[in-house]
């Protein structure tokens, strides 16, 4: 088949997601064509069956803000009509589900019928959906979409409550490559990391509010006051200042080692002990699901999509939101020794296999054949 993604190129997990899938169709055969603003941080180049189309804006002196949204519907439009795209499966619904409407709409005009597929990936519902103002854009997109899936139970449970939305929609996990995955520590990097033989907590994240950094920093607080223990935080964002702020006010800014942005922390996390993650809300997981899939145990809170990807008690453990003591105490349970650690690697790895890749993309290739096919049949959108 002949596919169009488009997604947001960057590091948020919709774009990890969304460049995995197409690198796995395109290695299955497909022909792929990524549809985007800038080049997804996980696509490499001169990759067999895959194809780059930059949507670039123009700097119009007219417009306060620039129609991202309508350069976007264009270029959809051309990709489709010159690649001979058989569907386009667009990620996170604003803009880009409104966007393949009416690209959909502008090439029916022409004689060419073209199935479009949305995927919901969770802040695109639980942040900005919530928005009146964005919620009939939303709504129509979603209802007018040939298939909608969501990365969780949770999220498309969220997308019914805040949205009047009659038709189906299908879950089908987040996923991962195990095999990008090695459970095996990094010795030298553990001993830059932890010379002294310390525990290595980690936390990855954008740093927004919603994923409540600072309770991290109190959750390794009361690590560090029981045991040996340095704590990695990989991410950049709007509370990492916050975040410094608080360290030098504890005293333990030489145990918090702020790594930045990275595009592959695989080595990192592998050499961790516990992953920590205190969201708010979380459509999925996916950064706790990487974690896992090193062989670290997760302490997280129980919002959203992360009880379906924890599994409680084998893989780690899951608390309330804002429950920082019981979040230290359940860290402490899994540190305290090395036969409880390494029970909880062995339950992470194991738990992380349910979402390889070679499950789920057998799904979405089946959805892609039934949308295609009755597009084919009726002419029409479901």
């Amino acid at each position: 088949m002949r596919i169009g993604i488009v997604c947001y190129p960057t590091f948020g997990g919709s774009g990890v997601v969304a460049t995995e899938l197409g690198l796995a169709l395109a290695e299955e055969g497909h022909i792929v064509h990524f549809i985007t603003y800038d080049r997804p941080v996980r696509l490499g180049s001169g990759m067999a069956n895959i194809f780059y189309h930059e949507v670039r804006v123009s700097d119009y002196p007219l417009f306060d803000y620039q129609p991202y949204e309508l350069v976007l519907t264009s270029k959809l439009v051309d990709v489709v009509k010159h690649e001979r795209l058989d569907l386009l499966h667009v990620h996170y619904a604003i803009p880009h589900a409104s966007a393949a409407w009416l690209a959909q709409q502008i090439l029916k005009a022409q004689g060419i019928r073209i199935p479009f597929i949305t995927t919901l990936h969770g802040t695109d519902i639980t942040l900005v959906g919530r928005d009146p103002s964005f919620e009939p854009v939303i709504t129509f997109a979603i209802e007018h979409s040939n298939a909608v899936t969501a990365v969780s139970e949770s999220l498309r449970k969220e997308t019914f409550e805040h949205f009047p939305v009659k038709r189906d929609i299908q879950v089908i996990p987040n996923f991962i490559r195990m095999e990008r995955y090695v459970a095996e520590v990094d010795q030298e990097m553990r001993r830059r990391f932890a010379p002294n033989g310390e525990r290595l907590l980690v936390h990855v994240s954008n740093f927004r509010p919603v994923k409540r950094v600072l309770d991290i920093l109190t959750v390794f607080l009361g690590v560090h006051q029981q045991l040996p223990a340095r704590l990695l935080l990989i991410g950049d964002g709007p509370d990492r200042n916050a975040a410094e702020i608080m360290c030098r006010a504890n005293g333990t800014c030489d145990d918090v080692l702020f790594l930045g942005k990275m595009t592959d922390p695989e080595a990192v996390l592998a050499s961790c002990d516990l992953f920590v993650l205190a969201s708010e809300t979380e459509s999925f997981g996916l950064a706790a699901l990487e974690a896992m899939a090193c062989g670290v145990p997760v302490v997280s809170t129980n919002a959203g999509g992360l009880s379906e990807v924890v599994e409680d008690g084998v893989a780690g453990l899951l608390n309330d939101v804002g429950d920082t003591a019981r979040m230290t105490t359940n860290s402490l349970a899994i540190l305290k020794d090395d036969g409880t650690l390494e029970e909880y690697r062995k339950g992470a790895r194991s738990a992380a296999e349910r979402f390889d890749i070679s499950r789920v993309l057998p799904i979405y290739e089946a959805l892609y054949e039934k949308v295609v096919d009755q597009v084919k049949a009726n002419g029409v959108h479901q």
